[in-house]
């Protein structure tokens, strides 16, 4: 294979939750650049129905809610019947709750797991389940930040993406023999309309954020995106169980 083809997504299709919005569409969008075909998954099919508008013909969607366990069998059955089998899983669907850590309830904190752990489980075991028959396959995890160091009032999310990362590593133990890779990427601060939000009406913690960023500005959701294309790639074949940090150096920042 020729060096720049090591780098397409041709024939790749890739499945890609939370994939209407945000990083998840920034996802998306790089892998169809790349050649891919998505399948992008999420609560809202408006959301999802003008998000494939965009993204061009190479894209389909399926509305759902990876929270509903017990549905997440016949969804992948679905999709691979509908579309094919799936090279590629993007694990990028979550939640957020911003809270002090003695006010969040049993439920809240119950509710972000639900989504941003056990169902990225559960929904990777069925994939994968299909993959390792296949001796074929690349999941993405997408971490956060919150599971490298300490932030405030963000406990349940932290708890979520701690464990995501814990998983990457043992699902790359587990399943790298049979051919399927699992990484991860873990953003740091990405200009999203969300985090554009709560930046903005937060100028101290903006400035705070920006001060430990040795590159000095925030990330766009494409770094994010172009990252996840590489690792789906087969010129990172080699390559399992890492969680990647696409953050302008907040990580090792002062």
């Amino acid at each position: 294979m020729k060096e720049k083809d090591m780098f397409s997504l041709a024939g790749k299709r890739a499945l890609i939750t939370g994939g209407g919005t945000g990083i998840g569409f920034a996802i998306a969008s790089c892998f169809v650049r790349q050649q891919a075909e998505v399948i992008i998954v999420g609560r809202r099919e408006e959301i999802l129905r003008e998000a494939c508008k965009e993204l061009g013909p190479q894209a389909n969607y399926v509305c759902c809610d990876i929270a509903a366990l017990a549905g997440l069998p016949e969804l992948v059955s679905g999709i691979e019947q509908r579309f094919g089998p799936l090279d590629v899983l993007v694990n990028n669907a979550g939640i957020h709750l911003k809270k002090d850590m003695l006010d969040v309830t049993d439920e809240e904190f119950e509710r972000v797991i639900r989504t941003n752990e056990t169902a990225v489980f559960a929904l990777t075991r069925e994939v994968g389940r299909r993959m390792v028959e296949r001796k074929k396959g690349v999941v993405i995890m997408i971490s956060s930040m919150a599971s490298q160091y300490g932030i405030p009032k963000v406990m349940a999310y932290t708890a979520a993406k701690s464990a995501v990362e814990g998983m990457t590593r043992a699902m790359a133990v587990e399943l790298s023999p049979s051919g399927v890779r699992v990484n991860c990427i873990a953003p740091g601060f990405i200009a999203t309309k969300m985090s554009a939000g709560a930046m903005n009406s937060d100028p101290q913690r903006k400035a705070k954020a920006m001060g430990r960023t040795p590159m000095g500005y925030f990330g766009d959701p494409e770094d994010v995106g172009m990252a996840a294309a590489f690792l789906a790639s087969d010129a990172a074949k080699y390559i399992t169980g890492v969680v990647l940090p696409v953050d302008g150096g907040n990580a090792v920042g002062f």
